[in-house]
C-alpha cells in the first residue's frame, strides 16, 4: 500500500507533464498555421505588383482553387527532392472562398540540382476534376491528377490550350520571378496536426474547403488578398 501511495503522486506529475507538452504543441502548431496564412498572403501580394510577370488574369478568373506553398524547399545533387507546408482555398457557389485548408507536397524530380532553395509555390485548380483530388485525402500531381507548368503574363495565355483539360497549373517563384514548374510525381495530402490545431479535431479536407467550417479571423489576411488578387484580375 505504500508502494501505491508513493506512485499516486508521481502519476500524477507525469499526466500533467504530458498534459502540459500536448498543449504546447497544439500552441506552437496553431501559431505555425497562423504563419504560414500571413506568408501565403505575401506571395499572392507580390503577385498583384508584378501582373506583367505573373499569372494570367484569364486563370485567376476561372480557378475554382487556389494553393499557395510559401516556401518549398528544395535540395539534392542530380537526385533532387522537395518538399513543402502550403495552404489552400476554394471557391463557393455564393462567389466567396472557402476556409482555408492545410496541406503538405512532397516529391522529387531528377535533374542536375546543387544546393539547396526556397521558392513560393503556387497551384491554380482550374476544373472540378482537379477540385475533387484536392478534398480527397492524397492525390499525385502528374499521376491521379493532370498539371502543367502555367503561362506567365497577363496575355501569355492567348493561344494556348491549357482550358481544355489541364486540372492543375503549376508555378514557382524565386528571385522575384514567377514561372512555370513541373511538379510531376509530387504528393499532396492535408496537413493533418496543422488543420487539427487551427479548426479542432475532427475536420476533413472535405469539410473545410466545402464551406461547411466558417473561416477564423486569423484566416481573413489570406482570404482578402485572394479575393483581391482576382478582383484585381477582372479589372485589368
Amino acid at each position: 500500500m505504500t508502494n501505491v501511495k508513493k506512485l499516486v503522486p508521481l502519476l500524477l506529475l507525469f499526466v500533467c507533464a504530458a498534459g502540459t507538452s500536448w498543449a504546447a504543441n497544439d500552441t506552437k502548431d496553431r501559431d505555425e498555421a497562423v504563419t504560414k496564412l500571413q506568408r501565403a498572403a505575401n506571395v499572392l501580394g507580390d503577385l498583384a505588383n508584378t501582373p506583367d510577370r505573373g499569372i494570367p488574369d484569364s486563370v485567376f478568373e476561372t480557378a475554382k482553387c487556389v494553393a499557395v506553398v510559401p516556401n518549398l524547399t528544395k535540395a539534392g545533387f542530380i537526385l533532387g527532392a522537395q518538399r513543402g507546408h502550403g495552404v489552400a482555398t476554394c471557391r463557393l457557389h455564393d462567389g466567396g472562398w472557402s476556409a482555408p485548408e492545410f496541406f503538405t507536397i512532397t516529391g522529387g524530380n531528377w535533374g542536375a540540382q546543387i544546393g539547396v532553395e526556397d521558392v513560393h509555390l503556387v497551384i491554380m485548380i482550374m476544373n472540378d476534376r482537379g477540385m475533387q483530388h484536392l478534398l480527397s485525402n492524397k492525390f499525385q500531381i502528374g499521376g491521379e491528377a493532370s498539371a502543367s507548368a502555367g503561362p506567365v503574363g497577363r496575355d501569355a495565355s492567348a493561344g494556348t490550350d491549357w482550358k481544355a483539360d489541364t486540372e492543375m497549373l503549376t508555378y514557382s517563384r524565386s528571385k522575384g520571378i514567377f514561372a512555370g514548374i513541373d511538379l510531376g510525381g509530387s504528393w499532396v495530402e492535408p496537413d493533418k496536426s496543422l488543420t487539427e490545431a487551427f479548426y479542432g479535431s475532427g475536420m476533413t479536407a472535405r469539410q473545410v474547403l466545402s464551406g461547411r467550417v466558417p473561416a477564423p479571423a486569423s484566416a481573413r489576411a489570406f482570404l482578402d488578398e485572394v479575393a483581391s488578387v482576382k478582383h484585381e484580375a477582372r479589372q485589368q
